[in-house]
């Protein structure tokens, strides 16, 4: 069963000031300081949300709070910004009455994040789907976009709007989002060139310079050091817990998703570089021949760096800096200008750019959110507006500012007011006219077309002349000076001429939320926010496609002499507009206050707050609240809350809810003064009523709460009891159960004792009889087999004595036999076949045994060793031997060749490129491939030869070319001649007659000479039908 609470549960403070008493201004500050010292942030005046910048995260925005709200109604639930936002939603949805929510509150008080927290949940209760999904995300992500490019950094605020920004969201029969339109108001583009000590420009000059990638930068001629540009301020560069390069990049993700295109974000961070460039711009003065001082460019380097980003010619813009064409009618007047006048003409080109780039922001915006449907739509305006602003030195905007709170505190009492006669009116209840203080005398004063401050203002600009601050400030002390909430010392009221708060060069009007000093210095030029016509014109040549856009004045072909409406009557006619606008809808209001001025959570700054509840006029919200009927509230909830308080009423009413209200009203015996019964809801004109309702319900739920804690403990207590009884039956049973398993296991283990001795002495009863029985029967088998023995011994007495000698002889070779052969197993030598050792024998007769089992075990070793060799390694060896056989002990270098292996081919002339055509000329396999010296008879001298000995052939080949010298047959090859030393010459003897013999024998040397000759006499001893060559070897 769902739990319904109130406003009125758990209550901190007066969660409504309609119920506030005593009613003063002292009482509701304490009241807000309460709440917010207990983190209540929100607080209701009837339907109007106050909403305190607590300067923290706070866990009231989750999903589960959003879902805590929806479809609940508005005093349901403590109060809370999401109240009022299903309010207005479901008012929309259900009722088909378009909205609007107004927000309002001085700079750093939190109205972009309460107008952000309002879209937000209105995109989380509407509808879903793809479509609706892309329209959502569109209509928040613009906000990021405006904020980049119209919020600074003040001293009052971080992220601080410098424009108002009223949003229509436009919404389908259903209740989903269709999209929406943006307007702005007043951007406060003095910003752009010069900033308040301890602020910023607009965030996105600062997040252009740390966020853009080199790349980027240097495309747009720019460096990321903020100190080279003249337009931003120095000690305000860095802001704790604000990330510009993040930023910047949300901001461009932000752009792609509302619908820029890639060349449109290009065109517009171009023009906020151009600005930057703009301002680096500084001039000189230069005197002329007639006499007169004209300006001049210092530094043209930035002039041609920001007419390259633009595409203007450098000399078009640069004459416009230095001369002003005025045309009046067929006349065109050519005047220089001063350097003053140039820096005037630099600013204002610079506030001119920069303002219709955010205008055009708007208007692309608006192009991508717009509804594409043309059906008639539902529609929720959410207005973010500048607050009630009172400085030490206020100026134009200031006026401006404060103009549009009095417009719009003047729709508040109007529609408040409405409003509350309507319900009266529907309700039948009887209308009390109600006394309210009317600003509309200070709009009047303001607005007025004839004698307002905005129409001389605009006169004193428009006439020809000389026009100043103080010509104003005198046509203001002669036309307004009977006017009761005007105020000057050049007045002619004479109340005011002794005043020294009000200096000379001001004015002060007093508003509704109380008097403002302001300095009429200045208010003549920011009121004709004045460009000159060649900087327009210069503008518009401008090779740029969006350039062109903003200054369409400057098209020669579209020359328009008349002069263009002035600053003061644009937001005039915008205010007017929004005013017939809001007029249309039923309004929302939440009233932002800023707790102090060091924008730190947990401090509450009293003057601070009192100051802001008299600007805001919500003891004023309260009084027209209260000037009727306090409270409201419909029948069936009334009853629901305060039926316990009567007994025919409680527990259950079965009627109908109006008649239980009435029957509870008068057994409370409630005066009838101080209530009405409308035709839905009952309506409590005095706080105190509600207050007693509450008390007694409060009494009531404690009496209630005994006798629920009565009943409960009582049915606790049985429960209990019941519990511990049913708890003593389990236990006792299994108790029992327990004792007899116990009694049963302890005569069970009595018997298994008993049962254990007895079978133990019949079984040792029997062991013993088995025991005696065997004893018995071997000792009948003991005498039986002595008795046998004695008898065998007798009858073969005289065989063993005849045979003893030979068998005892026998036993002892055989055990002598058995001992050498175990000890030969443990000691044989090793098996390698060089290995000499044998164990020695221990009795002379086995001589001939040992000396044939060690030849045996050699020549068994011998095999086992020759069985491991392959047959490439048995050819080696065969050769190894038959060179051993040849010439160990005959010749000296024999014993050196013993360790070095044959390895035959020790050129490689198969793999080595340089020997291809040798090893293709010999069709045999090589043999022995060497290099060798051959010994020339004639004088001694040895030429290097390639050796290669095939199975039919000696070859010797030039070394370097490869070419056969000589190729002699085997068979022609009849002894080898070597000597006994250690030299490595030796001579081939050829058959005489042979082919090979003409240039008789061959003398050679060589480093290989045993292997050559061992292979040379291997290859005739394996052929059959040659002779054996022979080896000669000898010293002579």
């Amino acid at each position: 069963m769902e739990v319904k609470t109130s406003l009125l549960d758990n209550m901190i403070g007066v969660g409504d000031m309609v119920l506030l008493e005593p009613l003063n201004e002292d009482s509701f500050i304490e009241n807000l300081r309460n709440r917010f010292d207990h983190s209540e942030i929100y607080t209701y005046i009837g339907s109007v949300v106050i909403s305190m910048n607590p300067y923290r995260s706070l866990p009231i925005y989750t999903p589960d709070k959003v879902e805590d709200y929806r479809n609940r109604n508005f005093y349901e639930l403590s109060p809370h910004i999401y109240a009022l936002a299903d309010e207005a939603y479901r008012s929309l949805r259900d009722q088909d009455k378009d909205q609007c929510i107004l927000i309002t509150g001085e700079s750093g008080a939190g109205k972009t994040e309460a107008s952000k927290l309002v879209m937000s949940y209105v995109a989380a209760v509407c509808g879903k789907g793809q479509e609706v999904n892309k329209v959502k995300e569109q209509l928040l992500q613009s906000n990021p976009v405006l904020e980049a490019f119209g919020n600074a950094k003040t001293v009052r605020n971080d992220n601080s709007s410098r424009f108002g920004k009223y949003m229509d969201i436009e919404f389908d029969f259903k209740g989903d989002p269709l999209g929406g339109v943006i307007s702005n108001y007043l951007l406060e583009k003095s910003r752009v060139v010069k900033q308040p000590r301890g602020e910023r420009n607009f965030h996105v000059f600062y997040q252009l310079l740390s966020g853009a990638s080199d790349d980027t930068l240097k495309k747009l001629k720019l460096d990321r050091d903020f100190s080279k540009y003249n337009y931003l301020s120095l000690d305000s560069a860095a802001v704790n817990g604000l990330d510009d390069a993040a930023n910047f990049r949300t901001v461009r993700n932000a752009m792609q998703i509302v619908g820029f295109m890639e060349d449109e974000v290009q065109s517009v961070l171009e023009l906020v570089a151009a600005v930057l460039k703009l301002g680096n711009i500084e001039f000189k003065p230069e005197s002329r021949c007639n006499g007169t001082d004209e300006s001049r460019v210092k530094d043209k380097n930035d002039l041609k760096e920001m007419c390259e980003l633009l595409g203007i010619e450098q000399s078009v813009l640069e004459r416009a800096f230095s001369y002003r064409t005025v045309e009046a009618k067929l006349e065109k007047v050519s005047t220089t200008l001063n350097v003053s006048q140039a820096y005037y003409a630099r600013d204002a080109l610079a506030k001119n750019l920069y303002s219709r780039l955010f205008s055009w922001l708007v208007t692309r915006i608006n192009e991508s959110i717009k509804a594409q449907a043309k059906t008639r739509h539902k529609v929720m305006g959410v207005l973010d507006i500048y607050g009630f602003e009172i400085f030490e030195d206020n100026s134009f905007e200031q006026f401006i500012i404060n103009y549009c709170n009095e417009k719009l505190q003047q729709i508040f009492i109007e529609l408040t007011l409405r409003e509350e006669q309507e319900e009266y009116i529907r309700e039948d209840i009887e209308w009390t006219n109600i006394e309210y203080f009317n600003n509309a005398v200070i709009c009047d004063l303001i607005e007025n077309n004839q004698n307002g401050i905005l129409a001389m203002l605009d006169e004193e600009c428009l006439r020809p002349g000389t026009v100043t601050d103080e010509t104003f400030l005198d046509k203001l002390n002669t036309i307004c000076a009977e006017h009761q909430h005007f105020e000057s010392r050049r007045s002619k009221n004479s109340k005011f001429l002794t005043d020294h708060s009000l200096p000379h060069n001001c004015f002060r009007i007093q508003h509704y939320a109380g008097k403002v000093l302001y300095r009429a210095e200045g208010f003549v030029d920011k009121n004709n926010d004045l460009l000159y016509r060649d900087l327009s014109q210069a503008m518009y040549k401008a090779n740029h496609g969006l350039i062109k856009q903003l200054f369409p004045e400057g098209n020669p072909a579209k020359v328009n002499l008349k002069r263009p409406p002035t600053a003061g009557f644009q937001f005039k006619a915008s205010v007017g507009t929004l005013m017939r606008n809001l007029q249309t809808k039923n309004p929302n209001y939440i009233r932002c206050i800023k707790p102090n001025d060091k924008k730190a959570s947990h401090i509450f700054t009293e003057s601070l707050v009192r100051h802001q509840v008299r600007y805001l006029g919500l003891m004023e919200n309260v009084r027209v609240r209260r000037a009727g009927y306090a409270f409201r509230q419909a029948y069936e909830p009334c009853l629901e809350r305060y039926k316990m308080l009567c007994k025919r009423t409680w527990p259950h009413w079965r009627g109908p809810a109006r008649e239980g209200v009435e029957v509870l009203m008068a057994d409370l015996q409630v005066s009838g003064e101080e209530f009405s019964y409308g035709r839905s809801k009952i309506f409590i004109r005095n706080p105190r009523t509600l207050f007693f309702l509450e008390e007694r319900r409060r009494q009531c739920l404690e009496d209630l709460a005994t006798l629920i804690q009565k009943i409960y403990r009582g049915w606790k207590c049985r429960s209990h009891f019941l519990l511990l009884k049913k708890s003593q039956v389990v236990v006792a049973a299994w108790y029992r159960r327990y004792a007899q398993q116990k009694k049963y296991q302890k005569i069970k283990s009595a018997t298994t004792v008993v049962q254990s001795y007895t079978r133990g002495w019949q079984a040792r009863k029997l062991l013993r009889e088995l025991k005696y029985q065997k004893r018995c029967k071997e000792a009948a088998t003991t005498i039986a087999a002595y008795w046998h023995g004695t008898q065998v011994r007798r009858e073969y007495r005289k065989f063993f004595r005849a045979n003893a000698g030979k068998k005892i002889y026998d036993f002892t070779i055989q055990r002598i036999m058995q001992k050498y052969f175990l000890g030969l197993k443990s000691n044989l030598p090793s098996m390698s076949p060089i290995d000499k050792n044998w164990p020695s024998r221990s009795y002379l007769f086995l001589d001939g045994v040992h000396t044939e089992l060690r030849r045996i075990f050699h020549l068994w070793r011998c095999k086992k060793y020759r069985s491991k060799f392959t047959e490439e390694k048995k050819a080696v060896y065969e050769e190894k031997l038959e060179a051993s056989e040849l010439f160990k002990d005959k010749k000296a270098l024999y014993p050196s060749s013993v360790s070095q292996p044959f390895k035959g081919d020790y050129l490689e002339i198969s793999k080595n490129p340089k020997y291809q055509k040798l090893n293709s000329a010999v069709e045999e396999k090589v043999l022995m491939a060497d290099v060798v010296n051959k010994i020339n008879r004639a004088n001694g001298k040895g030429t290097a030869r390639i050796f290669l000995l095939t199975k039919k052939s000696v070859v010797l080949a030039d070394q370097k070319t490869g070419q056969v010298k000589a190729s002699v047959p085997l068979p022609d090859l009849t002894s080898v001649s070597v000597s006994t030393q250690s030299d490595g010459f030796f001579a081939l003897r050829l058959k005489e007659g042979s082919a090979s013999a003409i240039k008789g024998d061959f003398l050679l040397s060589s480093e290989h000479l045993i292997e050559i000759i061992t292979k040379i006499h291997h290859i005739g001893s394996t052929t059959a039908e040659r002779e054996q060559l022979n080896i000669d070897i000898s010293d002579e």
